[in-house]
C-alpha cells in the first residue's frame, strides 16, 4: 500500500506510556508503533509525558497533573481545569491540523471538539467510537453540518447498533492484540482468579471481588486507581487474603499475572463497547466469567466463556466457578482467529487508504 502521512489524535486524560492506565491508551501505543513499522509517517497528538519512543507532539502538559498526569478526578475545582485544558488543546490542535499536510487524520480522542472541526478542516478524518454514545459526543454528532464528510468506524457490532440512530452504518474492526506478548505459559494453571484494568465505578471491581468471595475463588487485581474515592470506600474494604491489589503492573507483570490464573472476571457496570481484556486474557489461555452487557457476548463462546446476568453476583459467582473449567487450549484459539494484531493493522490501513482518497462518508 502507499505511504501515507498520518496524524493520531489520541485522548490526553493521561499519557500514552506502559502501565497503561486502561485499553484506549494501550491500543494507541500498538497501533503508533506498528503503523510507523509499516512505513506510514505517523504523528502522534498526546499528552506530555507519553512514551519517547513514539516520537509524539505534545498538546497538553502533564506537568499540570502530577506524577504521570494523575489528577485528583473526584476535586471538582481539577475536573473544571483539566476540562478547559482539554477543550483550548483540541481546538488549537485542529485549528493547524491542516498545515502537516496529511493524507488522513485518524481520530481516536474520544472528544467533542475534533468531531466538531472534523467538518472544517480540509484533511479527510477517520474516527473510531471506542465507547458506546455519550453526550458530549452525540451533541457533536447531532450538530455537524450536513455536508460534513467523515469516516465513522466503531470495534464492535454491539457498539454500531448503539451509534447507528446518530451516524448510520459503520465500519467494524475488532480490536486486535499482540498475541506473542499476549500468549500461554508452559506452567500449570493457577488456583486464584484475576480482574485488571481501570479501578473505576465503571468497571465494577466491587462486583468481581464480591462475586468470587462468593464463588471460594481468591481473586487478584491489578489497574490504575484512577478514583481515589472509589477504591478508599467499595475496595479497601474488601481487600484480604481473598482479594489482593497487585498494584498498578506494567505489560510483562501483568501477562505472567494473567498466564497463571484460572480464570479471569470481567464485571463491567455500562455497556463495553469492545473488551480488550477479553481478548487478553483468552490470548493467554485463561476463560472468562463475564456479564453480559455490551460486546461481552459477541466475543465470548460457551466454549471460552461463561456470561452472566448484569449486576448479578451469585450469577457471576455461578459464571466464576463453571468458566475455570474450560479449555485452555480453545480459548487460545479463539484469539488467534479472530483477534491477531495484523489483521486489525491491515483492516485500519484499508480504511485510511479509502478515508485519504475519499473515501469518506456523509454522517
Amino acid at each position: 500500500m502507499k505511504r501515507l502521512r498520518i496524524g493520531i489524535l489520541t485522548h490526553i486524560k493521561h499519557p500514552i506510556r506502559q502501565p497503561f492506565s486502561g485499553g484506549l491508551e494501550a491500543f494507541t501505543y500498538d497501533v503508533t508503533m506498528a503503523l510507523k513499522e509499516r512505513g506510514h509517517d505517523v504523528t502522534l497528538f498526546a499528552s506530555s509525558h507519553s512514551a519517547p519512543e513514539l516520537e509524539h507532539t505534545s498538546i497538553l502538559s502533564d506537568d499540570n497533573y502530577g506524577p504521570l498526569g494523575l489528577d485528583t478526578r473526584g476535586k471538582k475545582e481539577a475536573y473544571f481545569r483539566e476540562y478547559l485544558d482539554e477543550h483550548l488543546a483540541y481546538m488549537q490542535c485542529m485549528q493547524g491540523m491542516d498545515a502537516h499536510r496529511f493524507d488522513v487524520v485518524f481520530n481516536n480522542s474520544l472528544h467533542y471538539v475534533p468531531i466538531t472541526m472534523g467538518g472544517l478542516i480540509e484533511t479527510p478524518m477517520l474516527t473510531v467510537l471506542h465507547t458506546p454514545p455519550f453526550f458530549e459526543l452525540t451533541n457533536a454528532f447531532a450538530a455537524l453540518r450536513p455536508k460534513a464528510a467523515q469516516r465513522i468506524c466503531t470495534v464492535s457490532h454491539a457498539n454500531a447498533d448503539r451509534w447507528s440512530a446518530l451516524v448510520g452504518e459503520c465500519d467494524v474492526i475488532h480490536n486486535g492484540i499482540d498475541l506473542s506478548s499476549w500468549a500461554p505459559n508452559a506452567m500449570p494453571k493457577g488456583q486464584r482468579a484475576i480482574w485488571f484494568g481501570r479501578i473505576v465505578p465503571d468497571k465494577g471491581l466491587h462486583h468481581a471481588i464480591d462475586a468470587a468471595k462468593l464463588a471460594g475463588v481468591p481473586l487478584d487485581f491489578a489497574g490504575q486507581a484512577n478514583d481515589e474515592a472509589y477504591f478508599r470506600d467499595q475496595i479497601a474494604p474488601r481487600l484480604d487474603d481473598n482479594a489482593v491489589y497487585l498494584g498498578h503492573l506494567g505489560r510483562e507483570a501483568l501477562v505472567k499475572r494473567v498466564q497463571h490464573a484460572a480464570v479471569c472476571v470481567v464485571s463491567p457496570c455500562w455497556d463495553e463497547p469492545f473488551g480488550l481484556v477479553v481478548a487478553e486474557a483468552l490470548a493467554c489461555g485463561t476463560p472468562v466469567a463475564a456479564y453480559r452487557r455490551g460486546a461481552l457476548a459477541e466475543l465470548l463462546t460457551p466454549e471460552t466463556g461463561v456470561l452472566a446476568k448484569p449486576d448479578d453476583i451469585a450469577a457471576l459467582a455461578r459464571a466464576i466457578q463453571e468458566a475455570r473449567t474450560l479449555d485452555r487450549t480453545a480459548c487460545r484459539r479463539h484469539a488467534e482467529i479472530h483477534w491477531g494484531r495484523e489483521t486489525m493493522l491491515d483492516n485500519y490501513e484499508r480504511l485510511l487508504h479509502e478515508t485519504a482518497v475519499g473515501g469518506a462518508v456523509h454522517v
